[in-house]
């Protein structure tokens, strides 16, 4: 079907947007959770249950943080046609990503790198294919310094590489900044593929 590409700095409104185009779709969502269950973590608890509460409890939810690399890109290549499939967020299932195999970023980062950019290419183009209508939210990141740490580095290089990714392929892209959401596709120019 179609791919909106969401994305924007923490507490912007990227997820209420979402949200809302979701609501607007008048199709039968399904809310694809990418987060960590951190049972030690009150904040991050306290978080999720923000976002459980913001949307509306007939959706459907599936939490992948746990699923095989496979079965995440099932998800989106079986969903049926005429429903709507709401990503919250890739940089949670990117954080996953690394977080599953973080030992090998200290043996060989170069295999650890090409690995995320597989998978992450992998996960746009199932989103892209996808029947479903997908709404893809994203943390917009890298505005910043540099980081320090070496995972931080990675996490961001390998963020930016899928954002440009999906932004291209998307039917419509929109960076939320400050509760307002700009429509890229007609206030840029791409740069690249």
């Amino acid at each position: 079907m179609a791919v909106v590409f969401v994305t924007g700095p923490v507490r912007s409104g990227k997820s209420a947007f979402g949200v809302k185009l979701a609501r607007e779709s008048g199709l039968a969502v399904t809310y694809v959770a990418t987060a960590a269950h951190e049972p030690d973590d009150a904040e991050w608890h306290s978080r999720l249950v923000r976002h459980l509460r913001d949307r509306p409890a007939s959706w459907r939810t599936v939490e992948t943080a746990t699923m095989t690399h496979e079965a995440q890109l099932a998800l989106f290549r079986d969903a049926p046609s005429g429903t709507c499939l709401l990503v919250d967020a890739l940089g949670t299932w990117l954080a996953a990503r690394i977080g599953a195999r973080i030992e090998l970023l200290e043996i060989d980062y170069t295999v650890l790198e090409e690995q995320l950019d597989r998978e992450a290419t992998e996960f746009v183009d199932a989103l892209a294919a996808s029947p479903a209508y997908v709404i893809a939210v994203s943390e917009q990141i890298g505005w910043d310094v540099v980081p320090v740490a070496v995972s931080a580095r990675l996490f961001r290089d390998t963020m930016g590489r899928m954002a440009q990714r999906l932004a291209h392929r998307a039917e419509r892209a929109y960076l939320v900044v400050a509760g307002f959401a700009i429509d890229l596709r007609a206030a840029g120019e791409p740069i690249g593929p």
